[in-house]
């Protein structure tokens, strides 16, 4: 038996990959975000198209190329593709609401059958539809910790307790009851 034995080599630690979820005051990967949906607008403003598949190849190149500079993670580029296609896709579905409203109430021929009825319907659609619309931006307005959002204020939905957001930042957990669910407002 030989008495002379390797000395142990500590092993390295593995390397773990980017998380989905970003953590709690991450504001380096906020401002990450800022230029990830500014360098996506550029591209989409510098193509020749413009719908729903040109913005989703300018956010796919912006990702390729901040990716390839060591910007952020491919995980966490498709995590930041996921929160502008959310918030674009919201508003888009909320402008077009308003258009078809709009459509509706200002047709010219209300509008010559009688103005201050065709105002009244209008005012009346509008009120139902601003109720609707705000049904929905409040369901919209769900955030969890760990996703970026762009300034506001942020409301636990378990406690109550509001955070203000002065930058676009990383979710935060609710400092009053650890909660990770936030309606948004601004």
């Amino acid at each position: 038996m030989n008495n002379t034995s390797k000395p142990k080599v500590p092993k390295q630690p593995k390397k773990t990959r980017q998380p989905t979820k970003l953590e709690s005051g991450d504001t380096q990967a906020a401002v990450i975000y800022e230029k990830f949906a500014e360098k996506s607008k550029v591209l989409f403003d510098l193509g020749q198209e413009k719908s729903h598949e040109a913005w989703e190849k300018a956010m796919a190149l912006a990702h390729k190329q901040m990716s390839a500079a060591g910007e952020f993670s491919a995980e966490q580029g498709e995590a930041f593709k996921h929160y502008l296609r959310r918030d674009l896709d919201q508003t888009m579905a909320d402008m077009h609401h308003l258009t078809e409203n709009a459509k509706e109430g200002l047709n010219p021929g209300r509008l010559g059958a009688g103005a201050l009825s065709s105002l009244a319907k209008i005012l009346h659609a509008a009120s139902g539809m601003l109720s609707k619309l705000s049904e929905k931006a409040e369901k919209a307005l769900e955030y969890k910790t760990g996703e970026v959002t762009m300034a506001g204020t942020l409301t636990c939905m378990s406690c109550g307790h509001s955070i203000e957001l002065k930058k676009t930042s990383v979710v935060p957990s609710c400092p009053s009851c650890h909660g990770k669910k936030f309606r948004k407002s601004y």
